[in-house]
């Protein structure tokens, strides 16, 4: 039992260096790190949401110690980092374009509910971007309203998503949640490969992003949200090939897949500093969620989808991890036009771990997170288990 617990120990500390998480700047700083960050991650998931910073700012901030949002904008502009699809919206290596293509081609060539857009308005708004230069939607929308026009916003609109998820329209730029569209020619970089990967090639990048990313991977892991028999048989190929070349290993654990781990990571001596780190929900380090539960015995879900009434730690909870520990979760708000950053509930769930050890760096984490946030303020509303309220206020005082 020993033995395992030290190579589950191993895992977390290995696939939290693959994720920049161990060590400070892992990635450097300024704009070369967060394209950097990005092409070593292979995506960053977009979010909606903005009850505090973005998901896709906060997830670089937390690799990039000067990461500004700028940054991640100008990427796009420069046509070093482009939006398409991953497991969800996402941001992309510019590089790696090519293996978008086979998801492209797929709503190109199938109907889909989703996308099932009129073609004349695909190629009335393919025509006006052609001739009239970048349109953000708010574009048609203004249009659709004139008098005499034969189309409406609704269509126009799906029109734009289904250009844009076959890879006629490529996203340009993008100035907070509003994107502008452009013709692919127009954004993609000559240099560009746009050659299809092959299944097996397509199986080859997954593979290694997801090994590269996290250091170590699963089968389910690799192939989230993505179906196909061949699919699955190619990864199964490029996993026992790299086995026989012995660049990865084998893991097995009682009640858990297989585990493919870069070797290289095994041998390694990692330094898991004592500090407290905010994450996204939508961090690329648990976006997994049975990989969290199963190597960090950390049972994440995000509760914003959920009914109020049914949800047991918040609306958009931020987990905590404390070295290679994930201690709690806490539910916040940044109300920006008071510039208060409300801490909704603190959970303090791995009561194991003296409170004194990570507490300063607890409240050093908050406040830096609640200035990324535009806050100056913080405000802590309630904390379970309820002992712990007290302690938590006078160091959160004691610091402000």
């Amino acid at each position: 039992m020993d033995i395992e617990k030290g190579a589950i120990s191993q895992l977390q500390l290995a696939t939290l260096e693959s994720q920049g998480l161990l060590r400070n700047s892992s990635f450097g700083t300024g704009k070369s790190a967060v394209l950097k960050a990005l092409e070593h991650l292979g995506y960053i998931q977009i979010d909606t949401l903005s009850i505090v910073e973005r998901a896709h700012h906060h997830t670089l901030w937390t690799r990039v110690p000067d990461y500004q949002p700028s940054y991640l904008e100008k990427l796009v502009e420069e046509r070093n980092v482009f939006e398409y699809w991953f497991h969800a919206a996402s941001y992309l290596p510019m590089k790696d374009f090519r293996y978008a293509l086979p998801q492209m081609l797929n709503v190109q060539q199938n109907q889909s509910h989703y996308y099932n857009a009129d073609p004349k308005v695909m190629q009335h708004v393919l025509d006006v971007i052609r001739n009239e230069g970048p349109k953000k939607a708010r574009d048609f929308e203004n249009e659709s309203k004139k008098t005499g026009s034969w189309w409406s916003w609704k269509p126009t609109k799906l029109a734009l998503e289904r250009l844009f998820m076959q890879g006629d329209l490529m996203i340009s730029k993008r100035k907070g949640m509003e994107k502008t569209y452009d013709l692919r020619e127009r954004v993609l970089p000559a240099h560009i490969d746009v050659t299809e990967p092959t299944p097996f090639e397509f199986a080859e990048y997954l593979v290694k992003t997801y090994l590269r990313a996290y250091g170590f991977t699963t089968l389910k892991q690799i192939t989230h949200l993505k179906t196909g028999g061949i699919l699955k048989k190619d990864i199964n190929e490029v996993l026992q090939s790299m086995l026989q070349e012995k660049t990865i290993q084998q893991m097995d654990f009682d009640g858990i897949a297989p585990i493919f781990v870069q070797s290289d990571l095994l041998e390694r001596v990692f330094d898991a500093p004592p500090r407290v780190q905010l994450l996204s929900p939508f961090d690329n380090s648990v976006i997994h969620r049975d990989r969290i539960q199963q190597i960090f015995n950390f049972d994440f879900r995000l509760e914003c989808y959920v009914p109020k009434e049914k949800r047991q730690y918040g609306y958009f909870c931020l987990p905590i991890l404390f070295g290679n520990t994930f201690i709690g979760r806490v539910d916040c708000k940044a109300h920006r036009k008071t510039k208060q950053f409300e801490l909704i509930h603190l959970h303090i769930e791995n009561i194991s771990i003296v409170t004194e050890l990570w507490l300063a760096s607890f409240i050093e984490s908050v406040k830096q997170f609640a200035s990324f946030n535009g806050c100056t303020t913080l405000l802590l509303t309630k904390v379970s288990p309820a002992k712990f309220t007290g302690i938590i206020k006078k160091a959160l005082n004691k610091r402000a």
